[in-house]
């Protein structure tokens, strides 16, 4: 009898005992890791191209400008890199944010085709957007003492749209200059609140140079002036390794957070063979009290 006693007290116990359990969870975020050659990921895996194509939804169709820059804006998909271009040269980039884009860009005298591509952090292309076909009318520019000759207006291009370095590393960001007439003023603004001012004394290639502190994406935007005063813009996008601190939390990792949750599962399982267990154990005792009563035995647990 202590034995069936002490197996049903055990089962009790049992059924007590597992519905009860802990559930830990983490909020954890992906980090990106863009190389300073461009942009690639630790662990990178494959996946498939954007399917969806951006759109431009600004400028008009047939829109005519006098002034530079102008502002482009449309479609996107959410944390995708956005690039413009106009007969297709690269013109400037930007990150999509909230479903939408817009940057500014400079175009070529007389008449431009403007697309948007977007890329994933694989660098892998979406199809085009809608084309938009847009005319930058200004008065053609001459060389000063040769009025009869023709000069190019100045232009501003780079290889990269976005590149990556680590907080604390330089990041080398190769330009060129052509067209226009030197000396040219280069004005940089780096997106994290500093900004700096160069002269160069011919067109050609040359290489802007910065120190990012903190991880994070930051819009550049560079502005080169011939001595004319003829501009060209550029935006491109830099992407500083690390974990991004969220300004709304101020928080690097997520809390760990513990839950109670009662289940009541097993308790419904564990009820029925308890029940089993006291009335096999009351039988059992009943028999045993017949069988001592009727052979004239010792009485129970004596």
């Amino acid at each position: 009898m202590k034995k069936v006693l002490l197996g049903s007290v055990i089962a009790l116990l049992v059924g007590v005992a597992m519905p009860i359990m802990s559930v830990s969870a983490q909020d954890s975020r992906p980090q990106t890791n863009p190389s300073e050659q461009g942009i690639g990921m630790e662990g990178r895996i494959q996946q498939p191209a954007p399917t969806n194509a951006p759109t431009i939804s600004l400028p008009s169709n047939g829109q005519t400008f006098t002034e530079i820059p102008i502002t482009v804006t449309g479609l996107c998909q959410d944390g995708l890199l956005v690039r413009i271009f106009k007969n297709d040269v690269f013109a400037g980039a930007t990150m999509c944010e909230g479903g939408s884009y817009t940057l500014q860009i400079d175009i070529f005298p007389g008449e431009n085709e403007l697309v948007a591509i977007q890329y994933d952090d694989l660098d892998q292309a979406s199809p085009e957007s809608n084309r938009v076909k847009v005319s930058f009318l200004i008065d053609v520019p001459t060389i000063p003492g040769s009025p009869s000759a023709v000069g190019a207006r100045i232009i501003l291009t780079s290889n990269y749209a976005r590149r990556g370095v680590d907080p604390g590393k330089e990041l080398v960001w190769p330009f060129a200059i052509s067209g226009g007439r030197g000396p040219y003023a280069v004005s940089i603004n780096w997106g994290d609140g500093k900004e700096e001012l160069s002269t160069r004394d011919s067109a050609g290639v040359f290489d802007l140079k910065h120190i990012y502190d903190k991880p994070g994406i930051y819009k550049i935007i560079i502005k080169a002036t011939d001595a004319d005063g003829n501009s060209a813009f550029m935006q491109v996008i830099a992407v500083v390794n690390g974990d991004i601190v969220d300004t709304a939390s101020a928080l690097n990792e997520a809390p760990t957070v513990v839950r109670n949750k009662v289940l009541w599962q097993p308790s419904l399982i564990m009820f029925p063979l308890l029940l089993s267990s006291f009335w096999l154990g009351k039988r059992y005792q009943l028999k045993r009290v017949r069988y001592r009563m009727k052979h004239r035995i010792a009485p129970i647990d004596k």
